[in-house]
């Protein structure tokens, strides 16, 4: 993806791709970090740390040399922009895989510089539109849209498990059993593994595969009954507990 601007001497070079429904990208990595935003659709991140949804504008910052594949929910157009660890380091941009949230100013600063040309002058009108943004990517918030996959075996297999069938009606005793620990033992590792406790990270699950059910077109009622919730209006109050909007608003 891209890669092609690895050489470019500039910090930043911003592209944009559209993307069809269900297009994956297997595991790979890049030279440089990578910002990438979601214009239109949703986007898929996963890495052997965990699971990232990058819900309609909105983003996901990918550090440099980090493995990872896509995976594109719908008709996606992408703005990608690269940045050069030199620059990451001087900015002090995250370590770790994040989606984050993105202003209005953010987002018309991705419209004009996917517009421009990869070798721009540094010291020209494009210049210092790259360096603006690059101030506000660094600016933004990141956003709790990730389900972090433990290390331990047996705990990975059934993460791995539950995202491809999440659901709160998922006991934290069976899952225990299933696991082959006790409750005790369950409880600890699962919080130590991924910085979650084990009702949190399910609430996360649920959370990933419900952005995506919805931006696939399904209906909000039948989203809430299948991954678990006692009503529609149970799963809207949870969803705007966490992302601070409805359903319909976030992905409007």
């Amino acid at each position: 993806m891209d890669d092609f601007y690895t050489e470019v001497p500039r910090p930043l070079i911003a592209t944009a791709r559209d993307y069809a429904a269900d297009a994956v990208f297997p595991s790979h990595s890049h030279a440089r970090g990578q910002f990438a935003y979601a214009a239109r659709g949703v986007i898929s991140v996963h890495t052997p740390q965990g699971n990232w949804l990058v819900p309609p504008q909105r983003a996901c910052w990918v550090p440099a040399g980090l493995v990872h594949g896509m995976h594109m929910h719908g008709g996606v157009s992408m703005h990608n922009v690269f940045i050069d660890e030199a620059t990451i380091a001087r900015m002090d941009l995250p370590s770790e895989c994040q989606v984050i949230d993105a202003s209005p100013l953010l987002r018309q600063l991705l419209a004009e510089a996917v517009m421009v040309d990869a070798l721009y002058a540094e010291a020209s009108r494009a210049g210092r539109l790259m360096a603006l943004l690059l101030d506000e990517i660094a600016a933004m918030a990141p956003l709790p849209l990730s389900a972090p996959l433990p290390q331990e075996p047996r705990l990975a297999r059934l993460c791995m498990d539950m995202l491809q069938q999440p659901s709160l009606d998922s006991k934290l005793d069976a899952m225990a059993a299933q696991a082959g620990m006790s409750r005790r033992t369950f409880t600890r590792q699962f919080r130590a593994q991924t910085g979650l406790a084990f009702a949190q990270w399910r609430q996360q699950a649920c959370l990933l595969a419900a952005i995506t059910r919805l931006a696939e077109g399904h209906a909000v009622t039948r989203v809430a009954l299948d991954l678990g919730y006692a009503s529609p209006s149970a799963f809207t109050a949870a969803f705007r507990r966490v992302l601070g909007q409805a359903p319909s608003e976030y992905l409007a």
